[in-house]
């Protein structure tokens, strides 16, 4: 029996390691066909044959409360991504912006901003107004926290945020040298451990490629996430957008190697919706890693190339396919709450 075949068999067998997992990041072009379609049927099985697309639109946009200000200017991002959010840094303002949203017709918001030298996003002074927004509305909340301490977790369950989207990277050389973080994997125990005992919703992001781009200790961050959070309902995966101009060199991120991790993803949290989220590189590669991602398993997709989404429905014809007007971290609970704005999906589909 081949190698490859007694690999298979341990994973159906449900007799797979992290050390089996492991020789999946070794396979050869072609030889993840098979597990592409392991991949598939856990999906399957345990979610059907669907496929959710999530348009944010106008109805779940992204707010900065500390504008374009980041204290860290990690190298993979040096506060670009907060330039394409909604700068809001004042109580009074976000309150009005949130209540008007509300009344037109708004279903949520992700509430983001850069973090301070200690890796948190700087939220505890804004946990009041969103506390009495959401006393007011049913608009659904997705807050980035970054590494929070006790008492931001605790006024996070006071204001009964839905969602907590959380960065997981275990990576010593990513956290001090990308991130340029004084912090350690302990530090990440504690964050969840805080979010955990205030029965927050976590949702972990993993992003590939941080690495300088390549793929370097992803399947450690699996890893943790099943040791610390056991298995989520969610698991959304992104990958680095090379940064331009930087004075260290990133590569962009190889479509095939990202489609282990997701495939393996798939099989080591079979009953966890997997999302391939918004962040992802520009140009071919993204509609090879939106492909790869489609045959590894996952439930759900931030905006696919159209492109993509013409393929899915060649390659896929009997499949099920669900718009939504959100991002897609938010809870399978709220699914009737997001149905897709018709504006959006019209503009998304011309």
């Amino acid at each position: 029996m081949t190698k490859i075949s007694e690999l298979i068999n341990k994973i159906h067998n449900s007799n797979a390691n992290w050390t089996d997992y492991s020789k999946i990041l070794k396979l050869e072009k072609n030889e993840l066909y098979p597990f592409f379609n392991i991949a598939q049927k856990i999906k399957n099985d345990n979610f059907g044959n669907i496929l959710k697309i999530y348009i944010p639109g106008r109805k779940f946009p992204s707010i900065s409360i500390t504008g374009n200000q980041c204290e860290l200017n990690c190298d993979h991002c040096n506060k670009k991504f907060l330039n394409g959010m909604k700068s809001i840094i004042s109580n009074q303002d976000l309150k009005k912006y949130l209540l008007d949203h509300y009344q037109n017709g708004g279903i949520g918001a992700l509430i983001s901003g850069g973090s301070l030298l200690d890796g948190s996003v700087p939220l505890f002074n804004f946990l009041d107004t969103i506390k009495e927004v959401k006393a007011k509305t049913n608009l659904i909340f997705n807050i980035h926290t970054g590494l929070l301490k006790e008492k931001t977790a605790k006024k996070l369950a006071e204001a009964k945020v839905d969602v907590i989207s959380f960065d997981i990277n275990v990576d010593s050389e990513v956290i001090h040298n990308i991130y340029h973080l004084d912090k350690n994997i302990n530090d990440y125990k504690d964050a969840i451990n805080f979010l955990k005992e205030y029965k927050l919703n976590i949702i972990p992001h993993v992003c590939f490629g941080l690495y300088y781009g390549k793929l370097h200790k992803e399947l450690e961050s699996l890893k943790f996430i099943k040791e610390t959070i056991g298995a989520p309902s969610l698991i959304v995966l992104i990958a680095l957008i090379a940064p331009k101009n930087n004075k260290l060199l990133f590569n962009i991120p190889n479509p095939y190697e990202i489609a282990k991790i997701i495939t393996l993803t798939r099989i080591i949290f079979p009953k966890t919706e997997i999302s391939l989220g918004c962040m992802r590189p520009r140009g071919r590669v993204r509609g090879e890693i939106e492909r790869y991602a489609i045959k590894a398993g996952i439930t759900r997709i931030e905006i696919p190339l159209r492109q993509t989404y013409n393929w899915i429905l060649k390659k896929y014809p009997k499949i099920d396919i669900k718009f939504y007007s959100a991002c897609c971290s938010i809870p399978r609970e709220y699914e009737d709450k997001i149905v897709v704005d018709q504006l959006d999906l019209k503009r998304y589909l011309r």
